[in-house]
């Protein structure tokens, strides 16, 4: 007998294609819904060799209050980026800025990278071999310290929490 986790390999990932299809779709009819089903399965069956060390969920509330905290906050983001686009560039400060990680799985690392890079005026440049430091470059960046401290409370934190097996 096939065990649940042969047949649906990455239960969650699944679920977030079928919601992920059913909103691009924007359509109920029993046609979209088969048709998210099969790559809510199919999708994951396929790339389940290039998974070879899942990260395990262990929070799903924490995922979605970050969930909701990262579409916060792009728009939020999206607002400010727009007001220092359209005042004065002599304002600006870009920056560099060296973040330490406290993550050590390599799934959650890349869900900070994204967030980080999803959030206007926020990108991840570089990450150092040893997977200790993220390199950012901020577009308005005064206080490096205050960046560093906010993607560690909003951002990384609760990825720790989700992804239990990333602690050191």
């Amino acid at each position: 007998m096939m065990s649940a986790r042969a047949l649906l390999p990455h239960p969650w990932l699944s679920l977030f294609l079928v919601i992920v299809w059913q909103l691009i779709m924007n359509d109920l009819a029993l046609g979209t819904l088969l048709m998210g089903f099969v790559l809510a399965w199919g999708i994951p069956m396929l790339t389940h060799r290039f998974w070879p060390h899942p990260p395990t969920l262990h929070r799903p509330r924490v995922l979605l209050r970050f969930t909701l905290r990262v579409l916060a906050d792009i728009l939020t983001a999206n607002l400010e980026v727009a007001r220092l686009i359209l005042g004065p560039s002599s304002r600006l400060q870009p920056a560099f800025v060296e973040y330490p990680l406290e993550l050590t799985h390599d799934f959650a690392i890349s869900l900070l990278c994204s967030t980080v890079s999803l959030t206007p005026g926020t990108v991840s440049a570089d990450i150092s071999e040893d997977r200790r430091t993220l390199l950012i470059h901020g577009l308005d960046v005064a206080d490096e310290q205050a960046l560093i401290d906010t993607i560690k409370q909003r951002y990384e934190l609760p990825l720790l929490e989700v992804f239990e097996c990333s602690k050191r």
